[in-house]
Order: C-alpha cells, then sequence, then structure tokens
C-alpha cells in the first residue's frame, strides 16, 4: 500500500456528507445510571462522497480516480469543505492561528496542529496533510517569511535554527483529510438518458 499526494476532485468533494466518529462504549446500569468510557482517544472522519456526483463527467471522474487507487489499496488527499483550515470559516489564515509549540534553543522540528475548544475543554489535532503554499509561521508573534521549511507529506516543519527558550510558535495553514476508499467496489447506475449515479462511495480517515 501506499499514499498517493493526489486531492480527491473538489468539484465533488463539495457536495459530499460525513464530518468526525469517535467510539464511546456506554454501559447502563440497573438502576439507569450510565458508565461511559472513551474507545479512542481521537476522532476520525467518515465521508460519503456520492451526493457530490451530478453529472455523468463527474461519474467517469471518480471511477477512474477509484481504479487509479486500486480500490481499498492507497490512500489520498481529501478536502473536508466544513473544516480545512486553520481558522475560522468566515477569516482567512493568519501566522497566529494555531499554537504549536515553544522553542527550547534546540528543537527544530515541530508538527502542525490544529485545537478545537468548547469552554474549559479542547482537543489537538496532529494536521499530516497541510496545502502546500498556504503554511504561515510566526515566532512570539512576528511573521517569518523565511528560516523554514515544510514538508506537505508529513506536516512537519524544520527551521535552520532553533528557536530560542520560550519563544512561541504558531502557524496558520489549509489542509486535506489522509483518506482512503472504504469499499472495495463501485454500485453504479446508469438510466436511459446514460445519466450514471452511484449510491454509496464512503471514504475513511487514514490514521497513523
Amino acid at each position: 500500500m501506499a499514499f498517493h499526494e493526489v486531492r480527491f476532485p473538489d468539484n465533488i468533494s463539495r457536495g459530499a456528507r460525513g464530518g468526525p466518529e469517535r467510539r464511546t462504549q456506554v454501559v447502563e446500569l440497573a438502576s439507569g445510571i450510565e458508565e461511559r468510557n472513551a474507545s479512542w482517544a481521537n476522532s476520525r472522519r467518515r465521508y460519503d462522497v456520492a451526493y457530490g456526483i451530478r453529472r455523468a463527467d463527474d461519474l467517469a471522474a471518480v471511477v477512474a480516480f477509484f481504479e487509479a487507487r486500486n480500490g481499498r489499496l492507497h490512500g489520498f488527499r481529501y478536502k473536508d469543505w466544513a473544516d480545512y483550515k486553520s481558522s475560522l470559516p468566515s477569516q482567512p489564515v493568519a501566522p497566529t492561528d494555531q499554537p504549536i509549540g515553544s522553542g527550547n534553543g534546540s528543537v527544530t522540528t515541530f508538527a502542525l496542529l490544529k485545537r478545537y475548544a468548547s469552554g474549559a475543554q479542547s482537543w489537538t489535532r496532529a494536521i499530516a496533510k497541510p496545502m502546500a503554499g498556504s503554511v504561515r509561521l510566526a515566532l512570539n508573534n512576528i511573521e517569518q517569511m523565511s528560516g523554514w521549511s515544510i514538508d506537505t507529506a508529513t506536516g512537519s516543519i524544520t527551521f535552520a535554527v532553533a528557536p530560542g527558550s520560550g519563544v512561541t510558535i504558531t502557524a496558520g495553514f489549509e489542509f486535506d483529510v489522509p483518506v482512503r476508499f472504504d469499499s472495495d467496489r463501485l454500485d453504479v447506475t446508469l438510466d436511459i438518458e446514460r445519466l450514471g449515479s452511484i449510491t454509496s462511495i464512503p471514504l475513511l480517515e487514514i490514521r497513523r
């Protein structure tokens, strides 16, 4: 298996359904009291892109993409239009959007992160597939135009010189979700006008 650094067609993913899921074990006692336990530390995203197919050409594009990935074998990039950047949906990406670490004078590599917060609770998501050309970086709220590089295949930022002790590192970016097809079969229907449809095309986030 491999990961193909190609993105599922945007015009089809824009009309898709899906989002994050978690796995929680819920045990209800005889008294009616519940005990709940999180089986997963992190969420995992599922999508169904069949809803984005509107034309026969869209169908052909999906079939070609499916064949090129060998069904479930190879992963690829997917743009989640509901959650694809470090800022709020109405705001442009800024270099101070997300804290990704603090310097200590020796560490030169940092991972891109996105924090989801509500009240006093939060969850931090590792971002592995940033979009090339979209990443902006700041040290102590001052944007850095050089002196660093980004690996768009892993989401790792590497500084030429390690940030000093206590220096706050923040980043802004757009990103894709690493996914694979969750079925080795496409059930295609053609009507009398030769318009095509597929009942379901499930995609599943790849977690590493």
